[in-house]
């Protein structure tokens, strides 16, 4: 394998935020001692949001994070907003919960994965969803409406709407029922 990288990082900064550094806060939007924002200007919240403990929001120089009304956000959540993250309205996110929108695409052999080209896709969390405790949801993957996704579980493929999907990879368990 090829080691030599003609690569330099760079810091995301250190996470601290003003309010006013985000693109939209709505009402009531309570933030948690601990929680770290990167790129505020390209996170959008609406109204009665709550964002638990060292929870991590890393907004991305492309592409936003968007946070409907009614939402709650555990502690210790990581979203990453690189491939761009549309959360509805009413949504629970359970503690630890992570968001995923980008992983490096696997190139030759020859090269470490780090120094491959990243490739992105958008999370869809539709309204009325609730996301289990210690859940991954992967890039590219849309959440239907009012389902649910057990703790723990690692989400590798679109779950349709009024659906309980759990494990790891996260199956369909039931339909939800009025």
């Amino acid at each position: 394998m090829n080691f030599e990288s003609h690569r330099s990082y760079k810091s995301h900064g250190d996470g601290r935020f003003k309010r006013q550094d985000f693109a939209e806060i709505g009402d009531n939007v309570v933030i948690e001692q601990g929680v770290l924002v990167f790129h505020p200007q390209n996170i959008l919240l609406g109204s009665n949001i709550y964002i638990g403990h060292n929870t991590i929001l890393h907004g991305y120089y492309k592409n936003d994070i968007r946070i409907g009304d009614d939402t709650w956000i555990g502690q210790g959540c990581f979203l990453h907003g690189a491939g761009g993250i549309l959360i509805g309205r009413a949504v629970g996110l359970g503690p630890m919960a992570k968001i995923l929108t980008s992983a490096h695409r696997e190139g030759s052999l020859s090269e470490p994965l780090v120094f491959c080209e990243l490739q992105f896709g958008e999370v869809i969390v539709e309204d009325g969803c609730d996301i289990g405790m210690g859940s991954i949801i992967l890039p590219g993957i849309e959440v239907g409406e009012g389902s649910i996704v057990g703790a723990g579980s690692v989400v590798t493929r679109d779950i349709p709407s009024l659906s309980v999907f759990a494990g790891n990879p996260a199956r369909l368990l039931r339909k939800r029922r009025g």
